[in-house]
This record gives structure tokens, C-alpha cells and sequence, in this order.
């Protein structure tokens, strides 16, 4: 069944921005190391995915999710991947996301991703893409919430007329996903703060789940325990926390770069078993886009399935093979920084000068596990309303996968759109809106 989109949210799309700005829907970027804070531009035309679709979706993110948290048990533990010739060791000792304090430790019901978020693409001819993976501090999930509630109270006729899937639920099911992990004692999301430029995100976060939001100088840690600081002066054990800090920043007392956002000794409670932390210290390895080179190996490895999504055609420039081809089709292609994230080490070859092809070349000649290189898909454009009219603009978007003993796929999602015709950067942080996303009921 195809959504019947009525116009009646269109004509309340001022009223719709109006409520979302009240709500404070926005997100930060730091230019010059000041927090620059604007609103996240909504568009009220939805992504529209229809039930059998999602139905495959579903089926290849709950595999590629799997495989993730797989892949992060082995090599953490075992490291039989690397050990079997699958994964060459340089790509995860050599890591700069690979944290050798988390070798030999097992967390709460052997979870690492609790919470991933998928970024996919779909071509001209309708087949999805993986993008890239976020596995280690995925954001966005709020986004599509509030824009969902805002638009059923604006325009209750559009919700009424199609049989959409109920977005409301992720608050339960992510906090059902930490209460799976719970060591006993209390739920926190732990914040940097207003500094922070997802804020909005974590405190609505915090409403959704009934968790307690914190910022670093709230928690202690003693005997390897993690306890919040009530403003009585009563200590609480905590059990759970939903960390939005990096790893780098999280423990200043274990190497952490932070002390006014990290805690001290937290890693030593993670250590002890006395506590879950989501998603847990380590995972961003698997962000890298060196690993996501190889994820289509990693399910066959530990699956012994074939891949049901497919990565965007990629080539490592430290592979022979590889790079031929890349030198071969170099103008056609684009060069990824393999840390690189939110839009930032993104250089599409065939819009350079040719002085500036020469420079990256050279550079990924001599620096070639700093690069993959990526065929360029020519994804679909969704229509967005500007200055009142229809026109098309390049889009993404983002699914979240939870993790309890099973995965489980939510049915919504955050859809990004490029505010620039052509452009193929939909990131918030470089000026891109979003989406909500409408999964059809059967």
C-alpha cells in the first residue's frame, strides 16, 4: 500500500518549524573550538518505505548487526578472524579505535553494540546500499520522534488517512535494551553537557527512557563500583550507562584525554563487571571504514552467510590489487579518509582541478592506510519543500538496530537530505536537514 500524502501538512509546515524551534531541536558545530548552535532544518515531505521493503531491510540489518557483534567478541577475545587470515592484523592492532585494555574482557550478556545505526543509500534502480556503519556513539533517533509528534498534533488528518508504523516506541525499546544489560542499580545517559552539539539529543533521550541524565562531576567511582551523587548526598549505584563520550575522553584516570568530561576509574567498574556500558568501550573499530571494507567477509566468517545488503564497491589503496584498479579509474571515484566521519574526508576526485587530483594521489600513494576509495552511487533524490515548491535533493538515512538477545530493527528512522542540489553530503554538520521516515503497515 502506498502512503496517500495529503497536503494538509504541507500547508502547516511553518507551524510544524515553529513547534520544532520551541523545542529546541538542534544540533552544534564547532568551528575555532566555539559550539555553534542552530536548528536542524525539517522537511515535512516523508521518506516513504513500504512494508515488503522494510520486511528486507529488516532482514539484512539484523544480519550485518550480528555479525558486528560478533566480530567485536573475537577480537576482543579469541581473535580468530585475525588468527584465519580473514582480517590482516594491522587493520585492528593497528587501529587507532582498538583498545588493548579491552582484551579479555567480556561485557554484560556479551554485548558490544547495543544500539547501531546503519546509514543506507538507495540507487536510481531501488537497491540499498551500507554506506557506513556508527556503531560506537550512534545519535539522530530523537529527531524523527519529535518531528513525528509535532506533525500528528499539526496534522492529525495525515496520520489518520495512512497506516504508518507507530514510531513512539524506541524510548521503550531502548530502554528495555539497557534494563537487558543492567548490572543492578540505577540507568544513567551520561552527557558532556550544554557544551555538547547533540545535547538536545541526550535530554530527550533521558525523557524517553526514564533514565537519569548526568555529566561526569555527578558520578564516582569506588571499590570499582560507578555510583550517582543524588543532590542529598545519597550515593546510588548505577548499573547502566548510555554513554555519548568518546572513549578517548571517557576515564582520565585509564588514559582518558578529559577530566571535565570523562570519570575517573569508570573503566575499572566496566573491568570488574560491575557495570554496562552502551555502546561498550571499543566498538568504535568497528566505524572504521577499513573494517567496513571488510564486513562482507566478517558475516560469511562468522555466519556462514552471504551478505543481504551490499556495501557501495570500495577498494583499500594498501591492496595491490586494489590499487591498480584505483590509479586505473581514479577520476570516477571517491577518496574516504578511513576515520573520517559526519562528511569531513570526503574528496570527490572527478570535481578537482587537476593539480589537486595530483596532490591527492600522491598522497594516498604515500599513505595508503589512511584511504579507501569508493565507487560513486548515483542515489535517489527525494523531493523537499523550498521557498514552496517541490525539488529534488540527495538523501540518506540512518536505521537503528537494538540489541537484547536478539536484534531488533525499529521502524522508523532518520532520513538526511543535502540542502544543496547535486551535493552529495547530507551530514547536519555541514548544513544538511532531515526527514521523518514512514514504514507502511502491511
Amino acid at each position: 500500500m502506498t502512503a496517500i500524502y495529503d497536503s494538509d501538512l504541507l500547508d502547516k509546515q511553518s507551524t510544524v518549524r515553529d513547534l520544532l524551534a520551541r523545542y529546541g531541536v538542534k544540533f552544534g558545530i564547532y568551528k575555532k573550538d566555539h559550539l555553534h548552535e542552530q536548528l536542524f532544518p525539517f522537511d515535512p515531505i516523508p521518506r516513504v518505505i513500504e512494508a515488503d521493503e522494510f520486511q528486507k531491510l529488516e532482514k539484512g540489518l539484523k544480519q550485518r548487526v550480528t555479525a558486528i557483534n560478533e566480530f567485536l567478541g573475537d577480537i576482543y577475545g579469541k581473535q580468530l578472524i585475525i588468527k584465519d587470515g580473514v582480517i590482516p592484523e594491522n587493520f585492528i592492532f593497528g587501529n587507532r579505535a582498538f583498545m588493548k585494555q579491552c582484551v579479555g574482557i567480556v561485557p554484560p550478556k556479551n554485548i558490544h553494540a547495543h544500539i547501531s545505526g546503519i546509514n543506507l543509500v538507495q540507487n536510481r534502480q531501488g537497491e540499498w546500499f551500507v554506506m557506513n556503519d556508527n556503531i560506537h556513539i550512534p545519535s539522530g533517533a530523537s529527531y524523527p520522534m519529535i518531528a513525528r509528534k509535532i506533525c500528528r498534533r499539526s496534522s492529525p488528518k495525515t496520520f489518520t488517512d495512512n497506516h504508518i508504523e507507530d514510531n513512539r516506541n524506541y524510548g521503550q525499546l531502548l530502554r528495555q535494551t539497557l534494563d537487558y544489560v543492567n548490572t543492578g542499580g540505577m540507568t544513567v545517559i551520561l552527557t558532556p553537557g550544554r557544551q555538547s552539539g547533540v545535547y538536545f539529543e541526550h535530554s530527550y533521550l533521558a525523557e524517553m527512557t526514564g533514565a537519569q541524565l548526568v555529566t561526569a562531576r555527578e558520578l564516582t567511582v569506588k571499590d570499582n563500583t560507578l555510583y550517582f551523587n543524588e543532590y542529598t548526598g545519597r550515593q546510588i549505584k548505577v548499573g547502566a550507562l548510555y554513554t555519548r563520550i568518546r572513549d578517548c575522553y571517557l576515564d582520565p584516570a585509564n588514559g582518558g584525554q578529559s577530566p571535565q568530561v570523562g570519570v575517573p576509574h569508570i573503566f575499572d567498574a566496566y573491568r570488574s563487571g560491575n557495570l554496562a556500558i552502551v555502546n561498550a568501550p571499543g566498538s568504535a573499530i568497528a566505524d572504521n571504514k577499513g573494517i567496513y571494507y571488510y564486513m562482507p567477509q566478517i558475516i560469511r566468517y562468522y555466519l556462514d552467510e552471504e551478505p543481504l545488503l551490499k556495501n557501495a564497491p570500495s577498494y583499500l589503496p594498501v591492496n595491490e590489487e586494489d590499487r591498480a584498479y584505483i590509479l586505473d579509474h581514479f577520476d570516477n571515484l571517491v577518496l574516504k579518509d578511513v576515520d573520517g566521519s559526519e562528511g569531513y574526508g570526503m574528496h570527490f576526485i572527478s570535481g578537482m582541478a587537476r593539480q589537486e587530483k595530483e596532490l591527492f594521489r600522491d598522497i594516498m600513494l604515500r599513505e595508503p592506510q589512511r584511504f579507501i576509495a569508493q565507487e560513486v552511487i548515483d542515489y535517489q533524490e527525494l523531493d523537499i519543500m523550498s521557498n514552496r515548491e517541490r525539488t529534488p535533493r540527495k538523501a540518506d538515512v540512518r536505521m537503528f538496530v537494538l540489541m537484547q538477545d536478539e536484534p531488533m530493527v525499529w521502524k522508523s528512522g532518520l532520513t538526511r537530505y543535502a540542502m544543496n542540489p547535486g551535493s552529495y553530503i547530507v551530514n547536519a554538520s555541514q548544513g544538511g536537514g532531515f526527514k521523518d521516515t514512514w514504514v507502511l503497515c502491511h
